[in-house]
C-alpha cells in the first residue's frame, strides 16, 4: 500500500520542507490576498450569490459539449492522504467523501471517472490549464480563487482545527504566536489564514503526512488543519491532541473546473443536485462523518435543491 501510494503522490523532501518554507510566500494560492478570517462564523446569505437558483434536468445535459479532456470521462486531480475526504484506501482505490460524492455525481452524467494524485498548492492551476477536468479536494471557494478557476455549487462546509502535542501549551487558535512553528499544507485556506489573518509566517508543507509526521516529532509545534483531515490523521498514541476545532460555512467547499467551462460547471451542478435529492448525499455524510452535525444555516446543492 504504501509503495503504491508513494507513485500517485509528488511531493518534496521534508528536510526541504522545512527549510525554504519560512521564506516562501508566493506559492500560496491566495497570497498577496486582504486578510481572511476564515474563522468569522457562517454567511449563508453572502454565499447565496455563488449559489445558482436551479440547474439544468439531467436529459438536458448534452455530455458532448462538456469539453472533457477524454469524451465520457472525468480526469479529477485530488490527493492522496487526507482521509476522510480523499484518500488511497489499502486496495489502492481513491475514496473518501469528496471522491465517492464525485462518482455519484459521475454516475447521474453517465461519465466515466479517473483520479490522479497531485500536490493541494498545484491543483487549481492544474484544473484551470486543463490538466484535469476536476479538482476535488474540500477546496474553500474564496474569492480570490474565484478570479482563477470555477466553481460548482457547494456540496460541503469548512471547519477547522489547531492540532498540537499533549502537552502543548497551545490549547486553542488564540493561543498561536509569531514564536511557534506553525505548519500548515501550502496554499491551502488554512496558509491563507495564518498567513493573512494571523500575520503568522508558517511552516509550509506539500502534503499533510509529512505536516503531521513533523508535529509528531517536534520539528513544528502545532498544525492548523481542515477538521476533517485532522480528525483523519490523529491516532490514540500519536502524542498529539486536536486543541480545538472550529466551525466556518464562511466558504462552503465545492469542486473546481476551469472558469471558461461553464457547461462542465453546469452538468456538475445537475448530478449534484441529484444526489441530494435521491439520499446519497446524506448517506456519504452519516457514512463518513457519523458524528458530525450539519449547521442549520447551510445546505448543499442549488437554491431549488430540497433534502429528503
Amino acid at each position: 500500500m504504501k509503495t503504491k501510494a508513494l507513485k500517485w503522490l509528488t511531493t518534496v523532501p521534508v528536510a526541504v520542507a522545512l527549510a525554504v518554507s519560512l521564506s516562501a510566500c508566493g506559492g500560496s494560492a491566495d497570497s498577496g490576498s486582504s486578510p481572511t478570517d476564515a474563522l468569522a462564523g457562517s454567511d449563508q446569505q453572502a454565499l447565496d450569490k455563488y449559489t445558482t437558483k436551479t440547474v439544468t434536468p439531467l436529459d438536458r445535459i448534452d455530455k458532448s459539449a462538456l469539453g472533457l479532456i477524454t469524451d465520457g470521462t472525468l480526469r479529477v486531480g485530488t490527493l492522496s492522504d487526507a482521509p476522510p475526504n480523499i484518500f488511497l484506501d489499502k486496495s489502492g482505490k481513491f475514496t473518501g467523501f469528496d471522491n465517492e460524492l464525485l462518482r455519484a455525481v459521475g454516475d447521474k452524467l453517465g461519465l466515466k471517472v479517473e483520479f490522479a494524485s497531485t500536490d493541494f498548492s498545484a491543483l487549481l492551476a492544474q484544473v484551470q490549464n486543463k490538466q484535469f477536468d476536476v479538482g476535488s479536494s474540500s477546496i474553500s471557494t474564496t474569492d480570490k480563487r474565484r478570479e482563477n478557476v470555477g466553481f460548482t455549487n457547494g456540496y460541503d462546509f469548512g471547519y477547522m482545527a489547531v492540532v498540537a502535542k499533549t502537552d502543548s501549551k497551545i490549547k486553542s487558535f488564540k493561543d498561536l504566536t509569531k514564536d511557534d512553528r506553525i505548519g500548515v499544507v501550502q496554499g491551502s485556506i488554512q496558509d491563507d489564514y495564518v498567513t493573512n489573518t494571523l500575520k503568522i509566517e508558517p511552516v509550509r508543507f506539500n502534503d499533510y503526512n509529512s505536516l503531521y509526521a513533523n508535529l509528531k516529532n517536534g520539528q513544528v509545534d502545532a498544525w492548523v488543519a481542515p477538521s476533517q483531515q485532522a480528525t483523519g490523521q490523529v491516532k490514540d498514541g500519536d502524542g498529539t491532541v486536536i486543541a480545538e476545532t472550529v466551525i466556518n460555512t464562511q466558504n462552503f467547499t465545492a469542486y473546481a473546473v476551469n472558469s471558461k467551462n461553464q457547461a462542465l460547471i453546469d452538468a456538475l451542478n445537475s448530478g449534484l443536485d441529484a444526489v441530494i435529492t435521491d439520499g446519497t448525499w446524506s448517506k456519504l455524510v452519516k457514512e463518513w462523518y457519523p458524528t458530525r452535525e450539519t449547521p442549520k444555516t447551510w445546505k448543499p446543492g442549488s437554491k431549488a435543491v430540497t433534502l429528503p
